[in-house]
């Protein structure tokens, strides 16, 4: 493209009046901001004395989870669909072949580091089968860097813990679950 085709159309630069040009506008206006967050009433939780109230559960991200199914298994299919979408990459899984007719794989090691997690959720929104979730469980502490390696037990002890507070999401919000036993259709419909 040359700079004297027609089929260019040349915009020109807007010009400023005299209080775009001065800073003297955006000084006031942060400084309004500045004194109404001086003057606005504070909220100090003294924690731990005080637990702090977390308004919506549901949408908070605290430590990880491994679902399971209606039979006690892990929901997991070693898809590594969490693992890839990890912007911090700290989460390991080694798959095997499924003992169950429902699924070709799980995760034999399914290995989260907390302590490089970013708790963003992509994990959580890449899972096809909602078995991994960010819970409300907040208070994370330990001791030495392998404590804050979460294992698949550990990770399956996090369900059992938080599973009566905090149901599935893919069952509170009426989402189907594929049925026990069922083989999943890989076909795409006629």
């Amino acid at each position: 493209m040359q700079p004297n085709d027609t089929a260019i159309r040349w915009i020109e630069e807007p010009k400023l009046g005299l209080s775009g040009k001065m800073y003297l506008p955006l000084f006031l206006q942060g400084l309004t901001t500045t004194t109404k967050h001086l003057v606005s009433p504070k909220v100090t939780v003294n924690y731990p004395d005080v637990e702090p109230q977390i308004d919506n559960p549901l949408i908070y991200r605290g430590v990880h989870r491994l679902n399971k199914d209606e039979q006690g298994r892990v929901k997991c299919v070693a898809c590594f669909l969490c693992a890839t979408a990890c912007p911090a990459h700290c989460i390991d899984i080694i798959g095997v072949e499924s003992p169950w007719p429902d699924r070709e794989k799980y995760p034999e090691s399914f290995i989260i580091d907390e302590l490089r997690c970013i708790f963003c959720g992509m994990c959580e929104e890449a899972c096809p089968v909602d078995a991994i979730e960010l819970t409300s469980f907040y208070n994370l502490t330990g001791r030495s860097r392998e404590e804050m390696i979460f294992d698949k037990e550990k990770l399956l002890s996090v369900y059992d813990a938080t599973k009566d507070q905090e149901p599935m999401r893919s069952v509170q919000h009426g989402y189907p679950t594929p049925s026990a036993g069922a083989k999943q259709s890989t076909t795409a419909p006629a």
